[in-house]
């Protein structure tokens, strides 16, 4: 049987330091097992004449003792365990958070746990001043096992839950014995995409670790951009002029307006061009479509024929989005990794130019009394609107065994371990531009009128910018511990760190997301805490 190491001086001061709170605070430092010091970890070992750390009677640290402690030492837990029961060895609970509530509430602050596996759902809440002892064999009358993997008390608990949170206040929370397994993720669960796994959390507070082990697994890649289902709005088609005849000026038909953006915002959208008017001498030229610069309007009838009007512009495709770079955030619930940018929209097409009016006359034959306008141009197609930008990647999930906030960490044979970061997802498509609206056909030219042309044609529209690829998505880190404020001891510990996942595709490597991390330790700073 494996003997608990004497206390060392790390523990020494660690219980001095949280001695001169409890004096502040005007606690009693008589030993004993009933005394405020004790109940709350605080004594140091000399005030109770105990060998065990944090002032704990030898006869109540399994490792020391060898022997099984006595009911009165604490809370007793097993897997088989009732919530509602005594929680003495002949009657112990059924799970540690009830435990560590109990004992917190009857003034012990410690629990005793066979070496077995607890699943937490949901995750254990362990404040500053309670101690676990896990690898206990229950079945031989709750002595110390021993300090080996199957030996030890495991807590887990399911997919992308954090198995263990400790909390600050007063004393110290330590853990001896045990093994904290955050599950890894699956990778093919489309539903689990980016989630971390990250065994515990300390918040705000001192913790002891003796013979521990905290291993997180494989996280999830982050999620891909998403496809866009349809390409943008696509344009409206002209409307015909009107025909020859039919007043002494031809008014044309409205061009069409594609509205692109906002109802009361005009800036994006796309107008057609109006066809050219129809005068009795001469016809009147088409309007461009807009936006854009190009004079597409066709010429109207004067010595020579009317012009159809031509095509508008083209959107301009949109930029790609920035690939995600730096830590990311860590916190209680956590970590929280960095998605990449949306693509930049793509432009509205210009519409189609009008198409230009022709003459009427007054010859015979031509047009009647009063009727003697030509026939107009008809209107251009409204262009297409632009794509939106394709989405971003979603991060990797992070593989982290200890996230430490604003904490201290005190380590004695503790094994930290962790599995593979997730790649970052990459960069979704842009959506296609809206297609162009056909320009509308010239008015037309009675049978009986001689001598008279028809209207000239509007333009199409031009197809809208595609939008740009969204950037790639944080690839996971793969980290022993990612901490806030100072940073953890070297000593008494040993990693094993796995790879970190790689950084989402982007349109092309200056957009895609960077790697993550992969080290012992990694800080964090203040403003990338939750």
């Amino acid at each position: 049987m494996r003997g608990r190491p004497k206390a060392r001086g790390w523990q020494v001061a660690v219980a001095s330091a949280a001695l001169g709170m409890a004096a502040a605070a005007g606690s009693s430092l008589a030993g004993g097992c009933s005394s405020p010091c004790e109940r709350s970890q605080t004594c140091p070992p000399e005030a109770s004449g105990a060998t065990g750390g944090g002032g704990v009677p030898s006869t109540c640290v399994p490792s020391e003792s060898g022997a099984p402690v006595d009911d009165a030492c604490g809370v007793f837990v097993a897997a088989a365990g009732d919530d509602g029961a005594e929680g003495t060895k002949a009657a112990p609970l059924g799970t540690l958070g009830a435990a560590i509530g109990r004992a917190r509430e009857n003034g012990t602050a410690r629990v005793y746990a066979c070496a077995e596996t607890f699943e937490a759902e949901p995750a254990v809440e362990m404040p500053a001043g309670v101690t676990l002892y896990g690898g206990l064999d229950c079945a031989g009358g709750w002595a110390y096992a021993g300090a080996s993997d199957g030996a030890r008390t495991t807590l887990t608990a399911r997919e992308g839950v954090i198995p263990l949170v400790m909390r600050g206040g007063e004393g110290v929370a330590r853990i001896e014995d045990a093994a904290i397994v955050a599950k890894g993720i699956d990778a093919g669960d489309p539903a689990k995409r980016g989630l971390s796994s990250i065994a515990a959390v300390a918040d705000a507070v001192t913790v002891e670790l003796v013979r521990c082990a905290l291993k997180a697994g494989d996280a999830a890649p982050g999620e891909d951009g998403a496809a866009h289902a349809e390409p943008a709005q696509r344009g409206g088609d002209g409307s015909a002029g009107n025909a020859a005849c039919s007043a002494e000026i031809v008014v044309p038909a409205n061009a069409p307006v594609n509205a692109c953006g906002a109802p009361d915002d005009p800036s994006d959208d796309s107008f057609g061009g109006v066809g050219g008017v129809a005068l009795q001498s001469s016809g009147g030229a088409g309007s461009p479509g807009s936006p854009g610069s190009a004079m597409n309007g066709g010429a109207g009838e004067v010595a020579t024929a009317c012009t159809p009007g031509t095509a508008g512009d083209n959107g301009i495709d949109g930029e790609p989005g920035a690939g995600a770079h730096g830590a990311g955030e860590i916190s209680t619930s956590g970590y929280t990794g960095i998605t990449g940018s949306n693509g930049a929209p793509g432009t509205t097409a210009q519409g189609g130019g009008g198409g230009g009016g022709a003459k009427g006359g007054t010859a015979a034959g031509q047009c009647t009394a009063g009727s003697a306008g030509g026939a107009s141009g008809g209107s251009g197609g409204a262009g297409g609107c632009g794509g939106a930008g394709g989405r971003g990647g979603g991060a990797g999930g992070s593989s982290i065994a200890l996230v430490s906030l604003d904490a201290t960490l005190l380590f004695e044979d503790v094994t930290i371990a962790t599995g593979r970061g997730g790649d970052g997802g990459a960069g979704g498509p842009g959506q296609d531009g809206g297609a162009a609206g056909a320009g509308g056909p010239g008015g037309g030219v009675p049978e009986d009128a001689a001598g008279l042309r028809p209207g000239c044609a509007g333009g199409p529209g031009g197809t809208g910018g595609r939008g740009g690829i969204g950037g790639g998505g944080l690839g996971g880190h793969a980290l022993g511990i990612a901490h806030v404020g100072a940073a953890p001891p070297a000593d008494g510990v040993t990693f094993a760190v796995g790879e970190a996942g790689a950084g989402g595709v982007g349109a092309d490597e200056e957009h895609g997301g960077a790697p993550g991390v992969k080290a012992d330790a990694m800080a964090f700073a203040q403003d990338e805490r939750r």
